[in-house]
């Protein structure tokens, strides 16, 4: 009983952890990009470019911690 009961709080702070990062990452990512395209409306397509690109490369994060959280949920 104290296994699974472990096993679930591992499972939980997998995910719940992962994706705090990521979380952050993109809130920051999008701020700093509507930071910048106020200040140069010009730039606007290589902002959102770079943006979007960051934007991937965090929630990649957030998907590995998923993928980490399924593992250990199912395979003993």
């Amino acid at each position: 009983m104290e296994g699974i009961a472990l096993k679930e709080l591992a499972v939980a702070l997998a995910i719940g952890l992962g994706a705090i990062g990521p979380g952050i990452g993109i809130g920051l990512i999008g701020a700093k990009g509507v930071e910048a395209i106020g200040r140069n409306p010009d730039a606007s397509s290589k902002i959102q470019t770079g943006m979007i690109l960051g934007i991937a490369f965090a929630e990649a994060v957030a998907i590995y911690a998923l993928v980490v959280a399924i593992l250990i949920k199912f395979i003993q």
